[in-house]
């Protein structure tokens, strides 16, 4: 008896450090979307709906883009310095020289193919140069500053980390109320002006951090390019996949249609948010137990499906409660804001289901089996939301979210156990193949 009391009160005392760390990074992120939802609303009052519309329009094609930008070499990052703390400076150097080529091949691209779809400014010349600057923005400094993020995860300072979420939201939407509330901005084009500096100062700041870590090693990584793609490819694939979606309606549907539709969007990632954090947290330390194969994890993996489960679950019922208060906040030209986020709000609980299976199989280095998960969940999913955002516009956009984010769940938890079978069967077979004895 005494020895089990001592084992349940030693388990605790394990516990409590996990549950505190939770609750930092929880909170945190949580700060961080509901400075996100403000800065939302600032925007979305002071530019109109057709304004808005346009931003998040421009906003969706840099949110493909910046899932580029870098080649996934942040991943990398985060796995291998968990596990050899020693190769920060070439992972570091590695993610520096990748961000830049790719960013600038981004950024040129984005310029010459956007004005011809966007129009910030009457004169060409000018339109040229305000999609640059929010091309720039939006993909470049975000890389570098998420970047800075996942270095602290990756040295398990989640305190620092944390500190970046909350420090770069919380920079945007002090950003947004000056421009708007005390300058009286009210165009797209002073706006991307305003959000490019905001996002330097806070680059600058997030990168003081990182320099009292040491200087990079200036070299690629030959070894982890195709990991690198693989992780980074099924990310742009469900990028279209969930911005396709939106690119269709804004073809096809009303500026409120498009605008009360990105709202939505952006309150269901946020309640994604809880699921997020736990995931973040645990992924060092998944990294580090499926080290010798995701067989001995499983029961881990399950413990942490039930907890998203039970957390996406609760987000979902708060945000379907909290709907009513939306066009207060965003304003009342939005008028099928409410219907929308209701109807959008339980998807993220098979959201949360799936993404639990392929951040295990991520840990682990099962990069290809995780990249053909999403990809083809990704390249299916972003047709079927097309197909089906034309021809029943917005209805045939939610049926094709479930079906979508449901499919996702079986093919992810179905890709994971075979893994698992396999690593145990090659586990018992090494382990019959050992001589007896000492």
């Amino acid at each position: 008896m005494g020895s089990q009391h001592a084992t349940g009160s030693g388990g605790r005392r394990a516990l409590l450090p996990m549950l505190l760390s939770y609750a930092a990074s929880g909170g945190s992120l949580i700060v961080s979307s509901a400075a996100q939802l403000i800065t939302f609303a600032i925007l979305a009052r002071f530019l109109g709906v057709h304004e808005f519309a346009l931003f998040v329009a421009i906003t969706a094609v840099a949110n493909i883009a910046v899932h580029l930008c870098g080649l996934g070499a942040m991943e990398c990052l985060v796995r291998r310095v968990a596990r050899e703390p020693a190769l920060y400076p070439a992972m570091l150097g590695h993610n520096l020289i990748l961000t830049a080529i790719s960013g600038v091949l981004l950024v040129l691209a984005g310029a010459a193919i956007l004005p011809l779809f966007f129009s910030l400014s009457p004169d060409p010349a000018t339109n040229v140069a305000l999609i640059t600057l929010m091309l720039v923005t939006n993909v470049v400094l975000v890389r570098l500053i998420v970047l800075a993020e996942q270095i602290q995860i990756a040295h398990t300072d989640f305190a620092s980390a944390n500190a970046v979420v909350v420090g770069f939201a919380l920079a945007r939407t002090a950003a947004a109320a000056l421009a708007c509330l005390v300058f009286g901005v009210g165009t797209l084009a002073a706006w991307a002006v305003w959000q490019f500096a905001c996002h330097v100062l806070v680059a600058l700041a997030c990168w003081r951090l990182v320099a009292r870590r040491g200087p990079p090693a200036w070299r690629i990584l030959r070894e982890e390019l195709p990991l690198g793609l693989y992780f980074s490819v099924p990310f742009i694939l469900r990028a279209v996949r969930q911005n396709a979606d939106l690119l269709v309606l804004s073809l096809i549907a009303t500026a409120e249609t498009v605008s009360s539709y990105s709202v939505a969007r952006r309150i269901l990632e946020s309640s994604y948010l809880s699921v997020e954090a736990m995931n973040r947290l645990v992924y060092p330390v998944s990294a580090r137990a499926t080290a010798a194969g995701l067989q001995d994890a499983l029961p881990r993996i399950r413990k942490l499906l039930m907890a998203a489960v039970g957390i996406s679950t609760a987000a979902a019922i708060a945000v379907y409660v909290l709907a009513p208060v939306l066009p207060h906040l965003f304003g009342q030209a939005y008028v099928s804001l409410v219907s929308y986020t209701r109807i959008l709000c339980w998807v993220v609980i098979p959201l949360a289901s799936w993404a639990v299976a392929v951040e295990a199989l991520g840990a682990s280095g099962h990069q290809a089996s995780r990249a053909m998960v999403m990809g083809l969940g990704s390249l299916i999913g972003a047709g079927v939301a097309a197909l089906a955002t034309w021809y029943a516009p917005p209805t045939g956009t939610f049926v094709s979210f479930y079906l979508i984010e449901i499919a996702m769940v079986v093919a992810a938890w179905s890709v994971l156990l075979r893994i698992v079978e396999r690593d145990r069967a090659r586990a018992a077979a090494l382990a019959e193949g050992q001589p007896h004895g000492g």
